[in-house]
């Protein structure tokens, strides 16, 4: 089951977050097709959001595609995002968390690390120059 975290200072509406944190979630493998989402009322008293908040979230889900909505029954994950080697036990995931746990072991703030994986993941995946070919 995932849980929700809203981060009220991030300037995104916590319905985005919602819809992010499922759409990762279903990337890293950690819901799968079948899966039953916790319920409005359960996220609002877990998040402190408006359950109608989660429901705007969960209808961006179904308009998706990834979600199915069953009267009664609840909201269930009709997909995966997943891509190999995002699974838990992959050792390209293993490698990822070795790594940041040995950037937190230098000392580095988990705000430091992402800067420092996005710094990275930016210049990986920065178009090339004009006139010049993809590697």
């Amino acid at each position: 089951m995932v849980v929700f975290r809203i981060e009220r200072r991030s300037g995104v509406p916590a319905y985005l977050q919602i819809v992010h944190q499922v759409e990762q979630a279903l990337r890293m493998g950690a819901l799968g097709e079948g899966d039953r989402l916790p319920t409005a009322a359960q996220v609002a008293a877990d998040t402190k959001v408006n359950p109608n908040t989660t429901l705007k979230a969960y209808r961006e889900l179904e308009r998706a595609g990834l979600v199915e909505v069953r009267q009664g029954a609840g909201t269930f994950i009709t997909r995966s995002l997943a891509a190999p080697g995002s699974e838990p036990a992959s050792p390209l995931r293993t490698r990822l968390a070795d790594w940041m746990r040995d950037a937190g072991a230098t000392g580095l703030t988990e705000r430091e690390i992402v800067a420092l994986f996005d710094t990275v993941r930016a210049q990986m995946y920065a178009p090339p120059p004009v006139g010049q070919p993809a590697p």
